[in-house]
C-alpha cells in the first residue's frame, strides 16, 4: 500500500516539479556561490551570474524535460521558450540583486536565497504553460 502510494505521487507531475526544482535550486545555489567566492576578487558579481546562469538554466531545462514534462523531440524550440521564461527572473535577479547589495547592503547569499524563490514561483507556471506545452 505505502508502495503504491509512493509511486502514486513520484508520478505525480507537480510532485516530480518540486524534486526537480530542490535539485535546480541546490545546483544553481552552490554553483553561483562557489564562482562567487572563486572569482569576486577577479570580476564583478554581475558577470559571474550572467556565467552560471547559463550552466544553471541548462541543467534546469535538461531535468524539467526529461523527469518533470517528459517531452519527446523539441530540443531548439523547447530550449528556447525555456530561456524565454528564464528571461523574466533573470531580469528580476539583475535588477534586484545590486539594489539588494548595493543600496540595502543585504548578504550576497542571502539575496541570492530571496531571488531563487521567486524563481521557483515564476519558473513553475512558465515552464508549465508555455516551455513544455503540449
Amino acid at each position: 500500500m505505502i508502495r503504491t502510494t509512493l509511486q502514486l505521487g513520484y508520478n505525480s507531475k507537480p510532485i516530480r516539479f518540486v524534486i526537480v526544482g530542490a535539485w535546480n535550486t541546490i545546483f544553481a545555489y552552490i554553483s553561483l556561490a562557489f564562482f562567487y567566492y572563486l572569482l569576486s576578487d577577479k570580476m564583478h558579481y554581475l558577470v559571474i551570474m550572467a556565467f552560471t546562469s547559463v550552466l544553471n538554466i541548462t541543467n534546469a531545462y535538461i531535468c524539467h524535460k526529461f523527469f518533470v514534462f517528459k517531452t519527446k523531440g523539441n530540443y531548439i524550440k523547447e530550449y528556447l521558450r525555456y530561456y524565454v521564461i528564464y528571461s523574466v527572473p533573470m531580469a528580476i535577479g539583475f535588477i534586484s540583486f545590486p539594489f539588494c547589495i548595493e543600496i540595502l547592503k543585504m548578504n550576497f547569499y542571502v539575496t541570492q536565497a530571496i531571488l531563487t524563490l521567486i524563481t521557483l514561483i515564476i519558473s513553475w507556471f512558465g515552464h508549465k504553460n508555455v516551455s513544455f506545452r503540449s
